[in-house]
């Protein structure tokens, strides 16, 4: 997809406050500092939409991100480590939990790892909740720079054991230094949005 127009709808802490035009929605999942705003970024060809940061726990709100006024990217807080109090990250949990439970509007789920280390607990807790509520999930492998290209593979293969992935589960190489899987990754939400 080419992407001209892009903007931040609305941020939101509670359902009330959800564009409410029945636009398709994909969800972005990941733990803190994965990635996930940079990949946003690099999706819609913006240097700084999405707000990056060295420091976990940046995104603290549901972020709804208009593209083309035919779809949203939403930017969810991420999970796992982040430098803010216990109660705040619980809130955060629930506002995660109550977004994924109940959108009628989300059309598929991209969920990020980092290439470089085994999934963390975390992550194969969201995994595995997340087939277990029946969602379509579009794992990526973000940073794949950091690695040699004759690597990529063998990391590859270490996510989906890690996450016990099925055979015909992908998982996409992404990059976006390099801008390595932007293509790949567009045509797998065009298919989820149509």
């Amino acid at each position: 997809m080419i992407v001209n127009n892009v903007s931040l709808e609305c941020v939101a802490v509670k359902k009330e406050q959800y564009p409410n035009d029945s636009k398709p929605e994909i969800a972005f999942v990941g733990k803190s500092n994965v990635g996930k705003s940079s990949l946003i970024n690099t999706m819609v060809n913006r240097k700084s939409l999405a707000r990056t940061s060295q420091n976990p726990g940046k995104t603290r709100t549901i972020n709804f991100y208009n593209i083309e006024n035919l779809l949203y990217f939403v930017d969810l807080p991420g999970y796992g480590y982040a430098k803010a109090p216990k109660t705040e990250i619980v809130k955060w949990g629930k506002m995660i939990e109550s977004y994924l439970l109940k959108r009628n509007e989300l059309k598929a789920i991209i969920m990020l790892v980092d290439i470089r280390h085994d999934p963390s607990e975390n992550d194969k807790m969201m995994y595995d909740w997340l087939k277990h509520y029946g969602h379509k999930i579009i794992l990526v492998a973000t940073k794949s720079d950091k690695l040699k290209r004759s690597q990529v593979n063998k990391y590859l293969s270490n996510i989906r054991k890690g996450l016990n992935l099925e055979n015909e589960d992908k998982v996409i190489p992404f990059s976006s230094l390099k801008r390595i899987g932007i293509e790949e990754l567009w045509n797998i939400i065009e298919l989820k949005i149509n």
